[in-house]
């Protein structure tokens, strides 16, 4: 059972990721996400999600740096993700921005680097760059966001590396079972955003009978759904409390039967938009 927040989970280049981490998606690059940032490290998060669209990089790294110092730990502690936005996807490109994510960040290194979306005729291009990012020991980890199983197959063609991750939307109403199994057989760890459908899900009756059962929100057991599905998950929240709460998962275990009830509400429904169909 995994029933730690420090739990990690071991990426096919060995590499040690957490479980659960702290998005950043849609805050402002603010004081506010400097505290959210720290408090997340400070009660226990020790992997921070970010992007380099999301516009705030230089208020997460001031939360990261504060955050470390509030906790009393260092870098090496940490598990940090950033990822290289569609209009910077090219060999130098990539690299270039690398270098300025880093910058804004703060940080000599990232754990975790990451092609935002695959945007057809320029993401293998980017796949190099991060080979070579990651063979020159400047990130610990390389992968892709969004990335459908025909993607996949089409970068794996041509790459010398497999991607370590394919963070994608994942939640009870869209399951992507495809892409799971073939991530499943060719070792690449899921990772879900949206895990939560931007709050679609906490009126659902199914849900709220299985966190009455277990006397937890409905936030708490889809994330705890989240991680027995073995799907590493990244809420965001700004609130204090949200942030504990969401990572009180790991004092409860659900039965094999509530985790296929919650499966089996499975739609298909993307809040985000499709990858096949994304106007870049």
């Amino acid at each position: 059972m995994i029933n730690n927040l420090k739990n990690t989970v071991t990426l096919n280049n060995g590499v040690k990721m957490p479980w659960l981490g702290l998005g950043v998606f849609r805050v402002e690059d603010s004081p506010n996400l400097v505290d959210s940032v720290k408090t997340a490290i400070k009660n226990g998060y020790r992997s921070i999600d970010g992007a380099a669209i999301y516009g705030n990089e230089v208020s997460m790294g001031k939360g990261i740096a504060e955050g470390m110092k509030a906790a009393g730990i260092s870098r090496e502690n940490l598990f940090i993700t950033s990822k290289v936005w569609n209009a910077d996807l090219g060999y130098e490109s990539t690299i270039k921005a690398y270098e300025t994510s880093l910058k804004k960040l703060g940080l000599d290194y990232l754990d975790l680097y990451l092609i935002h979306w695959p945007v057809e005729g320029k993401y293998k291009d980017a796949w190099r760059a991060l080979e070579y990012l990651y063979k020159q020991g400047r990130v610990k980890a390389i992968g892709v966001s969004n990335f459908q199983v025909h993607h996949l197959e089409n970068l794996m063609k041509d790459a010398e590396i497999k991607p370590m991750i394919n963070q994608v939307e994942f939640h009870p109403r869209l399951t992507q079972e495809k892409v799971r199994a073939f991530c499943k057989e060719n070792d690449i760890q899921v990772e879900a955003w949206s895990p939560l459908m931007v709050g679609k899900l906490l009126d659902n009756e199914i849900l709220k009978e299985i966190a009455h059962n277990h006397n937890k929100s409905i936030a708490q057991i889809i994330l705890r759904w989240d991680i027995q599905n073995g799907v590493i998950t990244i809420p965001k929240s700004t609130k204090v409390g949200r942030i504990i709460e969401n990572s009180q998962i790991f004092d409860f275990e659900l039965t094999n039967e509530e985790v296929e009830k919650i499966n089996f509400l499975n739609q298909d429904l993307r809040v985000g938009p499709d990858p096949d169909n994304f106007d870049f």
